[in-house]
C-alpha cells in the first residue's frame, strides 16, 4: 500500500485493452484502485510502458522513465564523460568507477549517468510510486542493445533508504549519493514538471539529517549531497569542499581517498 500518497487520490489504468491484465498487477501490487471518479493521478499503462499522469485542466504531461530516448539519451552521447561535475563529485578518475549508492533515486537519471561512466550503482527509490516508474524503465532498457549493457549495471532496491542503509549487508558502497528533495521557493515551484508531479505525492525529504548520517555511517569513501546551488547544508556534520556548478552544487563528506 502506498503511505506516501496519503491525502491524494490515485487509481490505475490501461491505456488499450492489450494493457489491462498489467495495468492490474501493478493496481494490485500498489495496493491502488483501477475505478476511482474522484482521483488526481493515474498510474497509466501503455505502449510507451508506465507512466504518471496528473489528472485535471492544468495538468503538466505524463512523467516516465526512458533510458533509450529523449534527455538520458543526449545526456549519454553528448553530456561531458567524465568532466561532468557529477563524475567528479563521485571520484571518477583514470582507473577509479567506485562503487555507488543512490539512496534518493528519483527517476534515476543522476544514477543512469554514472552507471553509464562504468560506476556500479545500487538505487533505492521510497516512494512506490516512482519506484514502479523507476522498475519499468529499467526493464525496458534491458530490451534496447545500446542501453542495455548500462542499465545491468544498475540495481534497484526496495524500501525506506534510511532503513536499508542501517540494515546493509554485504560489502558498502564506496559512495553515496543523495539529492533529497528540497523545500521550494514560489519562482522555482512550476520548473520541472516532475517535481510539479512529485510534490503532493513525496513532500519534502524533512529527514534529511537522518538520511546523511545513515550515508556517513556506511560509505566507506565518501558521501555526496546535491543541493540548489545557495541552498543550506543538510543540518550535521559539515562537508569539507562543495563543487559550485550554475543552479546546484555537491557537498562532498570524504572519510578516505579512491585510490585506482
Amino acid at each position: 500500500m502506498i503511505e506516501q500518497a496519503a491525502g491524494c487520490r490515485i487509481k490505475v489504468e490501461a491505456l488499450g485493452e492489450a494493457y489491462q491484465a498489467l495495468a492490474e498487477q501493478w493496481a494490485e501490487r500498489l495496493g491502488l484502485p483501477m475505478d476511482e471518479p474522484d482521483a488526481e493521478f493515474a498510474l497509466q499503462l501503455s505502449a510507451q510502458g508506465l507512466q504518471l499522469q496528473q489528472l485535471g485542466p492544468d495538468a503538466p504531461g505524463p512523467v516516465r522513465v526512458d533510458f533509450v530516448e529523449g534527455g538520458a539519451a543526449h545526456r549519454r552521447l553528448f553530456g561531458g564523460g567524465t568532466g561532468q561535475m557529477i563524475a567528479k563529485a563521485v571520484g571518477i578518475q583514470q582507473g577509479v568507477r567506485p562503487r555507488v549508492l543512490d539512496a534518493t533515486a528519483g527517476l534515476g537519471k543522476d544514477a543512469f549517468v554514472l552507471a553509464s561512466l562504468g560506476c556500479e550503482m545500487s538505487l533505492i527509490e521510497r516512494q512506490p510510486l516512482i519506484g514502479a516508474l523507476l522498475e519499468d524503465g529499467l526493464a525496458r532498457g534491458l530490451d534496447d542493445f545500446e542501453v542495455a549493457p548500462i542499465v545491468s549495471r544498475m540495481h534497484l532496491l526496495k524500501g525506506n533508504s534510511i532503513e536499508v542503509m542501517r540494515h546493509w549487508e554485504g560489502e558498502p558502497p564506496q559512495v553515496i549519493y543523495l539529492d533529497p528533495m528540497f523545500p521550494h521557493r514560489e519562482k522555482t515551484a512550476l520548473v520541472k514538471k516532475e517535481m510539479r508531479l512529485f510534490r503532493p505525492l513525496v513532500g519534502d525529504d524533512n529527514d534529511a539529517p537522518a538520511l546523511l548520517e545513515a550515508a556517513l555511517a556506511l560509505a566507506s569513501h565518501r558521501v555526496v549531497v546535491k543541493r540548489p546551488r545557495k541552498a543550506p547544508c543538510i543540518a550535521g556534520p559539515k562537508p569539507s569542499h562543495a563543487l559550485d556548478g550554475k543552479s546546484s552544487r555537491y557537498d562532498i563528506y570524504p572519510k578516505k581517498a579512491l585510490k585506482p
